[in-house]
């Protein structure tokens, strides 16, 4: 059976009775057991997968199907899914069968998506390379000695090696993003409160956001279209109607378009990405949009701000997971401060622990209003500068990642380094905008190339038009 990159692909096979979808499922299996040094799934529901299939086909076959009919996807590992586990790819969480399923998930229920398992991810969702899971790393289908980018890596390589249509990942700081662009997939983060995080296990609040990790444009826009809009469980979630993305895609238009010049002309940027880049630029220009180079002097306060404030949200977070409330206890403490004391040195990993404390740290007394209110106080800045270029253009184009994947084991020395190649995606998380990730093709080496486009608040209509227009011209 050969790749299927879209779900419209799926439904026409289906529909005209060349392919039933428990026969893609069973492929789906297959792919996964063959895959399984890729080590892309904590767990596969083949159970209820296979339960799920073939209700659905059944109601294909009777004409009432919803929109995801056909659609296999997985989801990591820290989104809930009632009576499935879920640990957030961490020891303290392992054995924690969720009581309900998150917003999300009842959407991709209700329009018949068959959820194929729980995806690997970096603890908690802290990490750019799917190398702090308990699970072990994740690898990238193109090279198995290249990271899988993070924290949604299982998320990417399940999609780059067929082992499912899509994938849901969550996004802080570019965790769906930056892995998308490793595995050369699309990763969709929408704007902050465009989808509900009800039932997605939180890192920094102010930050988390749903996104989508898919192999064509129009998937991307057909599962925003579903898992977008209003829901009475969170309150941070808009109350802006959902237009018809995929309706939107062919919609064209001359965009204004604005390259932020700091981005290319960094040292630190590969050269392959550059040209890759420059490249789809000169088509942007070829296709009459107008492009322009613009400055944005902000850009090394990204990282610092972005660390310091999301730190702070994981501590606060993380603090429930004490071995009493629940999470990972320990059966040999001799107190109640022991008890605390070992189930978090045990259930929590080197990543984690190290977030916890930089975040304790910055909102202690002493140290608040040097650090943490300062931060917010530079985000508040960022956030002006950007929504003042975006009243001018249309769509802002950087880098997604300074380098395509990197080797497994080559960053976790240095800290600073991984934390660094954050320096691209933060911007729009910081601010709340949407971006996305499109692949640029692979470099000598056959590593995926991709590039970030940026709009304003919801203005996700624009970033999907201009990716279907640029990948079907390209």
């Amino acid at each position: 059976m050969k790749k299927y990159n879209s779900l419209k692909e799926i439904q026409t096979l289906i529909r005209q009775k060349e392919l039933t979808l428990p026969q893609l499922l069973d492929y789906y299996f297959k792919q996964i057991e063959e895959h399984q040094h890729l080590n892309a799934f904590n767990e596969v529901f083949f159970l209820s997968a296979a339960k799920q299939a073939a209700a659905v086909q059944a109601k294909i076959e009777n004409g009432t199907a919803g929109k995801l009919a056909g659609m296999v996807i997985g989801l990591k590992d820290n989104i809930c899914y009632k009576d499935h586990e879920v640990t957030a790819s961490s020891r303290m969480l392992e054995g924690f069968v969720s009581p309900y399923s998150a917003t999300v998930t009842e959407r991709l229920l209700q329009e018949d998506a068959v959820i194929i398992g729980r995806l690997n991810c970096d603890e908690f969702a802290m990490g750019g390379s799917n190398e702090t899971s308990y699970y072990g790393a994740v690898k990238n289908a193109a090279d198995h000695t290249k990271v899988a980018g993070g924290s949604s890596g299982g998320s990417a390589v399940a999609v780059q090696a067929d082992l499912c249509l899509s994938a849901l990942g969550t996004d802080t700081g570019g965790s769906v993003r930056q892995p998308a662009a490793f595995c050369g997939c699309i990763g969709l983060k929408p704007t902050y409160g465009r989808i509900s995080r009800y039932g997605v296990i939180a890192y920094a609040s102010s930050f988390d956001q749903v996104g989508t990790i898919t192999s064509s444009v129009s998937d991307a826009a057909l599962l925003l279209e579903v898992l977008a809009g209003a829901d009475e469980y969170d309150s941070t979630v808009s109350k802006n109607l959902v237009p018809e993305y995929t309706a939107g895609l062919s919609a064209g238009g001359k965009k204004k378009i604005a390259i932020l010049k700091e981005t290319l002309e960094s040292d630190a940027l590969d050269p392959e990405i550059k040209a890759s880049i420059l490249e789809a630029i000169e088509s942007f220009k070829a296709e009459g949009h107008t492009v322009e180079y613009v400055s944005f002097d902000l850009l090394e306060y990204l990282v610092p701000a972005y660390y310091v404030l999301t730190t702070a949200e994981a501590s606060s977070n993380l603090s429930r997971y004490d071995g009493v409330h629940y999470g990972h206890r320990n059966i040999e403490a001799a107190n109640l401060n022991a008890l605390y004391k070992k189930s978090r040195a045990e259930g929590f990993g080197p990543e984690v622990k190290k977030r916890i404390l930089l975040g304790t740290f910055v909102l202690s007394a002493g140290y608040y209003d040097a650090y943490y209110a300062k931060a917010q106080q530079v985000r508040r800045l960022i956030r002006e500068k950007m929504e003042a270029l975006l009243a001018s253009y249309d769509v802002v184009v950087s880098p997604v990642a300074p380098t395509p994947a990197f080797t497994i084991g080559e960053n976790l020395a240095d800290p600073l380094l991984m934390y660094l190649a954050d320096i691209y995606t933060v911007l729009a998380s910081l601010t709340g905008i949407p971006a996305i990730a499109i692949p640029l093709g692979n470099n000598s080496d056959d590593l995926p190339l991709s590039m970030q486009l940026m709009a304003k608040h919801f203005g996700e209509e624009e970033l999907l038009s201009l990716s279907y227009a640029f990948l079907k011209e390209t």
